[in-house]
């Protein structure tokens, strides 16, 4: 079974909530991981004062047992602390309540969702919008976290650049600079998922290559305008004499020198590091609002200013992590099934033993 999750909830809603399933039965879970996951989440400079607000905490609904998956779809809810501060513009019921937002932001989804759900409230559109969504993504991934854990699978992130510019001190004085003039900045993260096995994914078909997978899932995340599968960007200036990781054999084991490849060849996992860098735009909330038009009147005006971050680089990176932990967990239950946690380890093990003696992986 395919490793899948959909999440509903606003912003500014009562709570998020998230259906993951396919995760296989007998895995031991932990809400106090997922939280510290949550957490992380909420974390980095640059922040703005909605985090101050939050205290991420999950709650299982359904799919676990004394702490352990049971096979059925795991519901996961996240409470909106803020919710108490937007009950009458956010309620369910009742009749409308409060100014409607008609001055849309450039760069976000304001516009073209108000036209495409035919909505003449942008809040409608913002709410669902907001990368307060990656919450249940981030605790649908720690989950699968969980599992590749089990599974030998590690996966970390790190900030390359925030605003153009490296280092610490570099990145507070570029993030505290934008916060001065009203502005954002956006920046580069990478992930790394570490103890894959070489052959998952597949050639066969472009819906099956991992490479794909991983794209997709990392330009998903809100803001994230490229993607670099390892080298991606210098590979295409270089030779190829200068790119691909030359194969190498020592007492029977098959191995490389480098990584140029992130991991990914043929649109399959080959064994070393899975590497995956995301390019993050500046956030489009600005509290100098750029220009734009009223959509009630269609009058020149400025956007709207909502509660934002200056810069959330360190989240997205969180993000990252999940999104990959998703598309890797679907990867290792379509290769090792499913079903039962005792099935997919021993598939594994099987596999791992296979490659080695046969192929020296």
């Amino acid at each position: 079974m395919a490793v899948r999750y959909i999440s509903g909830g606003e912003s500014h809603g009562s709570r998020l909530v998230c259906i993951l399933e396919g995760l296989p039965a007998g895995l031991k879970v932990s809400s106090d991981f997922v939280n510290g996951e949550l957490s992380r989440r909420q974390g980095g400079y640059g922040r703005g004062g909605r985090m101050k607000i939050e205290r991420d905490r999950v709650e299982f609904v359904s799919g676990i047992r004394f702490g352990e998956t049971i096979g059925s779809p795991i519901t996961l809810s996240v409470e909106n602390r803020d919710w108490q501060n937007w009950r009458d513009r956010m309620s369910s019921e009742g009749v409308e309540f409060g100014e409607r937002v008609t001055n849309a932001r450039p760069g976000h989804a304001d516009l073209t969702g108000a036209a495409k759900y035919s909505r003449h409230d942008v809040r409608d559109i913002l709410e669902r919008s907001s990368a307060r969504e990656t919450t249940m993504r981030v605790a649908a991934g720690a989950l699968c976290k969980i599992f590749l854990q089990s599974c030998g699978v590690d996966i970390t992130s790190k900030v390359l650049s925030v605003g153009g510019v490296t280092g610490d001190a570099a990145i507070r004085e570029r993030i505290d600079t934008a916060r001065a003039a009203g502005d954002t900045v956006g920046g580069i993260f990478e992930v790394t998922v570490s103890g894959v096995p070489a052959g998952l994914g597949s050639h066969i078909q472009w819906d099956r290559r991992l490479d794909a997978k991983f794209a997709a899932a990392f330009m998903s995340i809100q803001a994230v305008k490229a993607v670099e599968l390892g080298d991606g960007f210098s590979n295409a200036t270089k030779l190829g004499s200068e790119v691909h990781d030359e194969i190498f054999v020592d007492g029977g084991k098959i191995f490389r020198k480098t990584n140029r490849a992130g991991g990914f060849e043929g649109g399959m996992s080959n064994g070393a590091d899975l590497i995956v860098r995301a390019a993050m735009k500046p956030i489009p909330t600005l509290m100098t609002p750029l220009a734009t038009v009223d959509i009630a009147t269609r009058q020149p005006t400025t956007a709207s200013k909502e509660r934002s971050d200056t810069c959330a680089i360190w989240a997205a990176a969180v993000v990252g992590e999940a999104m990959a932990a998703i598309v890797t967990a679907d990867a290792f239950t379509d290769k090792f099934g499913g079903d039962a946690l005792c099935d997919t380890l021993a598939n594994l093990q099987h596999y791992r033993a296979r490659l080695t003696e046969d192929f020296g992986l």
